[in-house]
């Protein structure tokens, strides 16, 4: 999985998140990051309400939080999904020492994990 950071760091290269059941998120600087969220039909719903996505928690009635804006969240974006990103610019994946690379048309990201890689290579093709 990425780190809250690197989901940071594609937020702010501009990757946007139109939030579907599956996935992942984290809710940031309210003592539960590390607390991972993900979308469901019967749990975690997003709904449109005055203009904006808010996220609403079904069925916990125990927590102080029923929903939250989508833009207070951090999404965590799956390796196919970053891969989806990448588009036809990707080339292949391989596993290497210490972990894996990312190959572009042109260029190679490497990190610890797939996911993190793919995250890398999409900031680089963001230009950010």
């Amino acid at each position: 999985m990425i780190t809250i950071e690197q989901a940071g760091r594609l937020r702010k290269a501009g990757v946007l998140w139109a939030p579907a059941a599956g996935d992942r998120f984290v809710v940031p600087d309210r003592d539960m990051d590390d607390d991972v969220f993900v979308v469901s039909d019967m749990t975690v719903e997003v709904h449109d309400y005055q203009g904006s996505k808010v996220i609403g928690f079904n069925g916990t009635t125990e927590w102080a939080l029923d929903s939250i804006e989508q833009r207070e969240v951090i999404w965590l974006p799956r390796e196919e999904q970053l891969r989806a990103i990448l588009g036809d610019r990707f080339t292949s994946l391989e596993a290497v020492p210490g972990g894996y690379r990312v190959n572009l048309t042109d260029s190679t990201h490497s990190a610890e994990d797939a996911e993190q890689a793919y995250a890398t290579a999409v900031i680089h093709l963001l230009g950010a």
